[in-house]
């Protein structure tokens, strides 16, 4: 059956005006969706439009010629359905792992976002049904790998778009079901495509910016916690809270730089363990200690900077050729190439990267008790014990893997399509990698989160900051003190679950985002 609608659970989106929080409420949370009243009316007037030049026998790429270096082959007019039926069947080329069931919901949406703005000369039935597919939560199987980022995501949209014709695969409740028996799940028949439809389904950036806006959020999400565990580690080494003063941070000028660092002082405010040892602070820390607002605050701007990029692009019509129905015209140009979204990727990869190493750096000081003041190893008896010593290893480990993977993959093109296509955006691997970099970077944090609550607890009776207090708590919930070595990849796991549950996000406070659209 349908998923049945909630109307508080509704979302109403006006294609091209969606903001980041909704995309990101869609991604996240699966709400039903419905589109803005007067959405129709320009679907309409744009399939008309089409098909009233298709009448005049002149030629539209993509329409009634073949596609890419095929574009001079003229298709005869009783032969055009069967020219969208074969670019679905030919382009459905796809291969690797499954995108997941939240990314292809925010795929269908966004998808159905840009071609109810009405440039792209779709009937209306074609935008419904893949909102149909996204309410009723079947969602087509989507392999990850096959884009290259121009003409748009072609493979892997083409694999959406055939399980709108019955083809292929979907996902349903968790189960791979033919395409035919999910889309009854949907209550929907399967299309057969009109002239322009196959095409505008597959021609978009839909999949790296949905991959890309997955991996922005979850940076977002790290980045938070990052603060709480970077000022949780500045207590348990007993850092100097000077470096954090808002008028260092005001005439180095950058947003995000004064922003973080009035995070780090409402954290550290008011610390008793800092307050016993204020006589005999260190007049400088290490710069993973004392250039945290320089480190984490460029990371935030460069996420933001992304963040609008990706709210753009979010919301863009990026198929070819383009109806403009005004003027009767059809143009082809490249919206399609995604390099915005690759250079957004590459951003929030470097973002990722830096916000895991400045958290590795810290742990290297905190288990250094020539550099901290701490046990050795963060673990009474050590040589017995050998406490957090391996912790920190698999910390370096996946920093320098993370190292590797924030190489730019904006930089890198391999013609395509007989060199029709020649320089490519390498968008949707670029932003694939993501999900692995932010993957690596929360165990990072949960490692520190680890280590830190352990270095502050040295000092007891004495206490943190109240905040940081909260957050070495929310974690004894789930993981004990390290009182001897133990078994220590289930209290990595634990560490890892919470902070992906967003454990901590609270504590650093409110989204770092504007809501941008």
């Amino acid at each position: 059956m349908t998923k049945q609608n909630n109307v508080d659970n509704d979302v109403v989106i006006e294609p091209g005006q969606v903001a980041l929080s909704t995309w990101r409420r869609i991604l996240r949370e699966a709400p039903t969706v419905r589109l803005a009243e007067g959405a129709r009316a320009v679907v309409d007037a744009c399939h008309a439009t089409i098909l009233e030049l298709i009448g005049t026998g002149r030629p539209i790429y993509a329409v009634n010629t073949g596609f890419g270096k095929l574009a001079t082959v003229r298709i005869d007019n009783d032969q055009l359905e069967k020219l969208q039926q074969n670019l679905i069947f030919s382009h459905s080329a796809g291969t690797g792992e499954l995108l997941s069931d939240d990314l292809v919901r925010l795929i269908l949406v966004m998808k159905a976002g840009a071609l109810a703005q009405g440039y792209s000369g779709v009937r209306w039935q074609v935008v419904d049904a893949l909102l149909a597919l996204a309410n009723a939560g079947v969602y087509p199987c989507i392999p990850a790998k096959g884009s290259v980022g121009a003409s748009g995501d072609l493979a892997p949209l083409s694999h959406m778009a055939a399980a709108l014709m019955g083809m292929g695969e979907v996902r349903y409740q968790g189960k791979v079901l033919p395409a035919a028996d999910g889309l009854r799940h949907a209550e929907i028949s399967p299309m057969t495509f009109g002239p322009k439809e196959g095409v505008a389904l597959i021609n978009g950036t839909q999949v790296s910016t949905a991959l890309a806006l997955a991996g922005l959020f979850a940076a977002e999400d790290s980045l938070r916690a990052g603060l709480v565990t970077g000022a949780l580690a500045l207590e348990a080494c007993r850092g100097n809270d000077t470096p954090f003063d808002a008028r260092i941070q005001a005439v180095r000028r950058h947003r995000g730089q004064q922003d973080v660092a009035a995070i780090y002082r409402r954290l550290i405010e008011g610390s008793p363990i800092r307050e016993s040892h204020r006589a005999s602070l260190k007049v400088q820390d290490p710069y993973c200690m004392r250039c945290q607002p320089q480190v984490m605050g460029a990371c935030l701007d460069n996420l933001r900077h992304a963040a609008n990029v990706l709210g753009i692009e979010a919301n863009a019509v990026s198929d070819n050729p383009l109806v403009f129905p005004a003027e009767g015209d059809v143009l082809s140009g490249g919206n399609f190439h995604a390099e915005p979204v690759a250079f957004a990727a590459d951003i929030i990869a470097l973002a990722i990267c830096e916000v895991g190493s400045l958290s590795e750096r810290r742990q290297a000081m905190l288990v250094d008790a020539t550099l901290s003041g701490l046990p050795a190893f963060l673990i009474e008896n050590s040589g017995l014990n050998s406490g957090f010593m391996i912790a920190q290893v698999t910390s370096a480990a996946l920093t320098s893997e993370n190292k590797m993977l924030a190489h730019p993959a904006s930089v890198d093109s391999i013609p395509t399509s007989a060199n029709q296509e020649d320089h490519v955006s390498m968008a949707c691997h670029g932003a694939y990698r993501l999900v692995q970099m932010n993957d690596n970077l929360v165990t990072i944090l949960a490692l520190e989160w680890l280590a830190a609550a352990q270095g502050v607890e040295f000092h007891r009776p004495l206490q943190p900051a109240a905040p940081l207090a909260d957050a070495v708590q929310r974690l004894r919930v789930e993981v004990a003190r390290l009182d001897q070595d133990r078994y220590l990849a289930p209290d990595i796991a634990a560490a890892k679950r919470m902070l992906g549950a967003g454990v901590l996000g609270d504590i650093a406070g409110s989204p770092l985002f504007d809501d941008a659209a």
